[in-house]
């Protein structure tokens, strides 16, 4: 929770940082807006850091430290995502289990209609850059992994449990097969009727789904049950 602060007890050097900070954050974002219109145009492979930089105005050491990597311009949403996730598992109402506080946090998302669970017309570009990139689709897959350990991490934290229980890995790893199926199958539904309701309903129905046996899968854990 972020606290507010009275303006009077801000000392002098707070302003100039604050500046700094929103400057920092301005100049992120246009690079990543900037790549983006890049990637789409003209291909992932065929954009390059220069470029890039060019493009948005700044120096090439800029943009690395902005983003290590040309693929977290492109997937500059990640931590977002990752942060919901941890969010969910480790702040979730008493009485609610680790794989329904995930099923609930899907639920969530569509309805705050976060731009990374939307199925539209502004989606399709984002996946149509992804499946033409070797490199891109290597990326999503290896961030899978990483949420994989991190959704375990917190799932075992969060009951009381070792960080590497593998109880912990076996949800984790269903949970995000799961949300892997859900995500393809949503893009691929509106790519065909181009109805985003329909995309969304199919999205939360296989989430619904895969929570109903994951639970049955980890019963007796304290990862399906609340008690």
């Amino acid at each position: 929770m972020v606290e507010k602060t009275d303006p009077a007890s801000l000392s002098s050097s707070s302003a100039p940082q604050d500046r700094r900070s929103r400057k920092r954050l301005a100049t992120r974002r246009s690079i990543s807006q900037v790549a983006d219109r890049l990637f789409r145009e003209r291909g992932f492979e065929n954009v390059t850091v220069d470029e890039i930089a060019a493009a948005a105005d700044v120096g090439r050491m800029t943009v690395f430290n902005h983003f290590p990597r040309k693929e977290d311009m492109f997937f500059d949403r990640d931590e977002e995502g990752r942060e919901a996730l941890r969010g969910a598992l480790l702040n979730r109402a008493p009485g609610i289990a680790p794989v329904e506080a995930l099923r609930l946090l899907a639920h969530q998302l569509v309805q705050e209609q976060r731009p990374y669970v939307q199925f539209s017309a502004l989606s399709q570009p984002f996946v149509e850059t992804i499946e033409r990139s070797e490199t891109l689709k290597a990326r999503a897959r290896a961030i899978r992994s990483e949420l994989e350990h991190e959704v375990a991490t917190a799932m075992a934290k969060g009951v009381g449990r070792p960080p590497t229980d593998p109880d912990a890995f076996l949800a984790a790893s269903l949970l995000l097969a799961g949300w892997s199926v859900a995500f393809v199958e949503g893009h691929r539904t509106f790519r065909k009727t181009q109805d985003s309701g329909k995309a969304t309903a199919l999205f939360l129905t296989i989430i619904d789904k895969a929570t109903v046996g994951i639970q049955a899968a980890l019963a007796d854990t304290p990862y399906a049950s609340s008690s």
